[in-house]
């Protein structure tokens, strides 16, 4: 009988001593924040934007996989898989939701919860797409970056205007369900009467769309293309870039990432600096921010690239005034 209570008090002191080992400490500590990622683009064409918003978390003193996860949510530019995307995220209660990749993504955050902190990185006006109230004061759960690539269409075509002054036609390639189609289509046009330019519009939704899209320019005898800015053509940017040489056509992206992977030409905002801002604001927010109180952000740096491979390979004379309006001429 006494081993037996000998035995029982020896147990007893075992589970004690369990109980203040750093195992079961670490089991009590509280769980990291999560952070809900999602994008219209794919992973594989992301990987330097969510370095760069990963760069911007440890700005703010926050290391995934360390005090903060991330779980990664990626629509492969379709537009129809984000609301079940968010869907996901809500139920899994994270902390903020990143919502890259342009208008569909935030305005499917938005949608989906009036409580959750949203992030956006998005393209166009805020206020006029009803996420926030001002710029200044955003108001609600919602704040981010505007990065205003749907704005500049009128730019990139002036530059194409100045690569082919005899050019009186221009090819517009546009998806029709991106929500800010027919601004870029109106802002187009009017900048295509102001040069006394037209623009011919072709539209796709979908990689076979693109295909035939290229096939019509050429039986139209096209003689350049500006791509309009959407996340869409961003995750099919290969193609687009491939296409654009296979039939010899001169075209304009709104990303450096297209000029670098062999695209003519490119004018926009740095992106990777966008999503590292957007790092730094769900940052600023996991250590108490709160979204009404940050005001939207807006790009003060423009770079326009040109990627001299391509203008030889399509033969083309660029002007000299062009070139030296370039920020960075790829060799």
């Amino acid at each position: 009988m006494q081993f037996d209570q000998l035995k029982r008090r020896q147990f007893i002191r075992l589970l004690g001593s369990a109980a203040g080992s750093p195992l079961v400490a670490r089991a009590q500590q509280p769980a990291i924040p999560v952070i809900g990622f999602m994008s219209t683009r794919s992973p594989e064409v992301s990987s330097h934007l969510t370095e760069a918003f990963r760069r911007g978390l440890s700005e703010g003193g926050l290391i995934d996989g360390q005090n903060v996860a991330i779980e990664f949510r990626w629509a492969d530019g379709d537009y129809g898989r984000l609301s079940a995307i968010v869907a996901d995220l809500v139920t899994r209660k994270v902390a903020v939701i990143a919502a890259v990749g342009g208008e569909p993504t935030a305005k499917a955050a938005k949608q989906a919860t009036s409580t959750i902190p949203i992030v956006f990185v998005i393209g166009s006006d805020p206020v006029t797409l009803g996420l926030v109230g001002s710029y200044n004061r955003p108001g609600g759960n919602v704040t981010g970056i505007n990065i205003l690539t749907n704005s500049m269409e009128p730019k990139r075509l002036g530059i194409l205007h100045d690569l082919l002054p005899q050019a009186s036609r221009i090819a517009a390639l546009v998806n029709p369900k991106f929500p800010a189609a027919a601004t870029q289509l109106k802002d187009m046009g009017r900048a295509a009467q102001a040069i006394g330019m037209e623009t011919e519009i072709f539209r796709a939704s979908t990689e076979s769309e693109i295909d035939a899209a290229f096939q019509s320019m050429v039986r139209r005898q096209m003689p350049a293309l500006i791509v309009a800015a959407d996340p869409f053509f961003n995750t099919h940017r290969s193609n687009l870039i491939a296409l654009a040489a296979r039939y010899r056509l001169p075209a304009i992206y709104q990303l450096r990432e297209y000029a670098v992977d062999g695209g003519l030409m490119s004018y926009g905002i740095d992106l990777p600096d966008a999503y590292r801002q957007a790092g730094v604001y769900t940052a600023r927010i996991l250590k108490g921010a709160k979204p009404a109180d940050l005001p939207i952000l807006q790009p003060t740096k423009f770079e326009f690239v040109i990627n001299l491979k391509t203008v030889k390979a399509l033969g083309l004379d660029v002007p000299p005034t062009l070139l030296a309006r370039a920020d960075e001429v790829i060799e």
